[in-house]
């Protein structure tokens, strides 16, 4: 497949995975491996950049729809924006990120349940969490990768609340999941629509709000305008690299991403990957495993 775009494979696909123990997904600058359930089947997609040319090879029922899909999932589609205007920092970020593109992997449950996971707690506590998740109902993938498929919809929704607490799910997550996976039949037709509405779609899941549907929006959808709210540091992380403000509110950093309409969700993303945090004032969350509790 010839590449018509620079592509950073760890750049672009870094949003999809769980940590370097992901046991779905292997992931480095030229290279990827990812399992993955699509509407024929489990498959396991293998990429690899060589030069101008994008090779990919797929196992399993789904490989002809994950082969059909592998330019979205890498942003092949992706027209990069045209970030022209606003901070001199906004247009420095998208020179010096030129490999990364804006894909969408078109599965909404499947990215759900590891945002689900994520919600209130640290980002380590979550990919603990989320691999044992995969590896107590997860399946094996198809092909030579070693990987393990995501659970399917039908077994989250089938689980009991004392299913999830030895993962470290309590019963709020767990409800949230649950509900999640009964509505995944409608909530995949949501790829084909606007991504405002697709958002209020899933903000009607009980226990979805704008932070988890943000993060979906930009995973599934590829929606350049999907700007995560209600997250804990990124409106600092923004803040501070655009006005050089330590701490700042959603609001504000809606402020600071006017500019850039259809395109927030990338101008964050771009300087959230780039730019380190705002200075901290206070300690770190604690890491806590809550299936000791």
């Amino acid at each position: 497949m010839p590449l018509p775009v620079p592509l950073d494979l760890s750049l672009t696909l870094g949003v999809l995975l769980e940590g370097a123990g992901d046991p779905c997904m292997r992931l480095a600058r030229l290279d990827a491996v990812r399992a993955t359930r699509t509407p024929d089947g489990p498959a396991t997609l293998e990429l690899h950049v060589s030069g101008a040319e994008l090779e990919v090879q797929a196992w399993g029922p789904g490989a002809g729809w994950a082969l059909d899909h592998a330019g979205e999932l890498v942003g092949l589609h992706d027209d990069g924006g045209h970030l022209r205007r606003g901070h001199s920092l906004v247009r420095h970020l998208q020179r010096r990120l030129a490999g990364l593109r804006l894909g969408r992997t078109r599965a909404v449950f499947e990215a759900l349940v590891p945002v689900i996971i994520g919600q209130r707690v640290t980002g380590r506590e979550a990919r603990v969490t989320h691999r044992a998740l995969v590896r107590r109902y997860g399946e094996p993938a198809p092909g030579p990768h070693d990987l393990m498929l995501p659970p399917a919809a039908e077994t989250i929704a089938g689980l009991g609340y004392y299913d999830f607490h030895p993962l470290g799910i309590e019963r709020q997550r767990a409800a949230t999941l649950r509900r999640a996976a009964v509505e995944a039949p409608r909530l995949e037709c949501i790829v084909t629509g606007e991504p405002s509405l697709a958002r209020r779609r899933l903000e009607a899941v009980q226990g979805v709000g704008v932070w988890t549907s943000g993060h979906v929006a930009r995973v599934a959808l590829g929606d350049p305008d999907a700007v995560i709210l209600g997250d804990w540091n990124l409106p600092h992380t923004v803040a501070y690299a655009l006005a050089r403000e330590e701490r700042a509110t959603d609001d504000r950093m809606l402020e600071l991403l006017a500019p850039y309409p259809g395109q927030r969700g990338r101008v964050q993303r771009l300087i959230a990957t780039a730019c380190g945090s705002a200075p901290r004032r206070g300690p770190r969350r604690p890491f806590r495993n809550l299936a000791r509790v």
